[in-house]
């Protein structure tokens, strides 16, 4: 169990890759940095793996309360997206709607003048039918034309008379024909007119059809909008609800974490009241410490010890051990001969067992057992180094099998590794 684990992997891989790079340039030649650069990157990868599964070591509650809380957040972008995505999509649809509006218009005001110029055109053309009458009825009444022109043909006594009754004659059917001719052309205008006012009035159908269907259009996307943004303040609800209860979580795992240090500290003092009994009636192993203890299990190490940003908490913290990445129902071994101090059950690290194993360089060394799914020896027992003490597991605040494994110098927790 790690009390607050895990860097952040920004500020793990920049630290670390930073010592890299000035390391290399103290030390080597411009070739040998480039290597050491590449061993510096391993060991980044290498960090950056272990911290992936600092995660676990929080309580179940708050991994699901920031589970939500990540979902919550999650769902609200997507939210916020849609009803950015439905606005754009409005707005164009609004901007069109106003275009068609205009065509609309255009098209009704054509449809008004060529309903006003088959107007005048009908006015017009009954103006030139009453003319046409007038004139007619003015030529019909001195007699039938032909008949008269015929008669005053006959009635020529010289060829200059002849020629002059003629020309009247060409005046009175010229005047004739200009008054049918003139009808025709107004009874064409008005035709062209006719069709002016069928194709404005197809248009302003077209238009009005065409209207029709895109306010159905905008109907929807206004109703789109409001569901979108009803589906954003929801989100925004329940992302509030979401943090709430992260918060309580968090604060309920503080509280869960200051009693667990509470009687660490306890522990603590316990330790070193024996390292003092244990000074006085003798100095103990003085020496190298590389080799001093056994690996409790053969699993690989999957967090090493050290400090770290927890990726909940926000703590920056010791990860107190070293996490071996072995199955539930591995046996776990004494890693020095010694006595076993205390043995519980905490929330935080499920089933611990310390285990003294004597003075070393002058301060008394207590192996400390995680997470275990229970133990074969209990306070007072005294075990030999390769003994069986217990056996994996995944209790307490962890979400695998593992065995946190930590060592204690005179009570204070320092890197197991340079024992083994």
């Amino acid at each position: 169990m790690r009390l607050f684990p895990r860097a952040a992997r920004r500020r793990l891989a920049a630290a670390t890759l930073a010592c890299s790079v000035a390391v290399g340039a103290l030390a080597v030649p411009l070739a040998g940095a480039e290597d050491d650069l590449k061993d510096q990157q391993q060991k980044v990868q290498k960090e950056l793996k272990h911290a992936a599964g600092d995660l676990e070591h929080s309580s179940a509650r708050l991994r699901k309360a920031a589970a939500r809380l990540d979902a919550a957040k999650e769902q609200l972008a997507d939210a916020k997206s849609e009803l950015a995505d439905v606005r754009t999509r409005l707005g164009a649809a609004q901007r069109l709607d106003e275009r068609m509006q205009a065509k609309l218009e255009a098209a009704e005001a054509r449809l008004e003048k060529a309903r006003a110029d088959l107007a005048d055109g009908q006015a017009a053309l009954e103006v030139q039918r009453g003319r046409v009458t007038d004139t007619i009825t003015s030529i019909y009444e001195q007699g039938d034309p032909e008949l008269l022109a015929f008669a005053s043909i006959l009635d020529a006594q010289t060829p200059e008379d002849l020629t002059r009754r003629m020309a009247a004659q060409d005046v009175m059917v010229g005047r004739e024909t200009r008054a049918y001719d003139d009808l025709h052309a107004a009874e064409v205008l008005l035709g062209v007119r006719e069709n002016n006012v069928e194709a404005a009035t197809n248009e302003v159908a077209d238009q009005r059809a065409d209207a029709a269907e895109h306010l159905e259009t905008m109907r929807g996307l206004h109703a789109e909008a409001r569901a979108a943004a009803s589906t954003v303040r929801e989100m925004v609800a329940g992302r509030r609800t979401a943090q709430e209860a992260a918060a309580r979580a968090r604060a309920q795992d503080k509280a869960v974490l200051e009693r667990l240090r509470a009687k660490e500290r306890r522990i603590k003092q316990r330790i070193l009241e024996a390292a003092r009994r244990a000074a006085a009636r003798h100095r103990g192993y003085r020496g190298a410490t590389d080799g001093l203890l056994m690996r409790p299990v053969g699993g690989p190490v999957t967090s090493p010890y050290g400090y770290r940003e927890h990726p909940i908490y926000h703590y920056w913290g010791l990860h107190d051990g070293t996490d071996f990445g072995v199955g539930c129902g591995t046996p776990m071994y004494a890693v020095a001969s010694g006595t076993v101090m205390t043995r519980y059950y905490s929330s935080v690290y499920g089933n611990r067992l310390y285990l003294n194993v004597g003075q070393v360089n002058g301060r008394l060394v207590t192996a400390v057992y995680n997470h275990a799914t229970g133990y074969v020896v209990g306070p007072g027992d005294s075990v030999e180094r390769g003994q069986v003490v217990g056996y994996v597991g995944s209790t307490g605040w962890s979400t695998g099998c593992h065995l946190h494994f930590t060592v204690l110098a005179n009570g204070s927790s320092t890197n197991p590794m340079q024992f083994f």
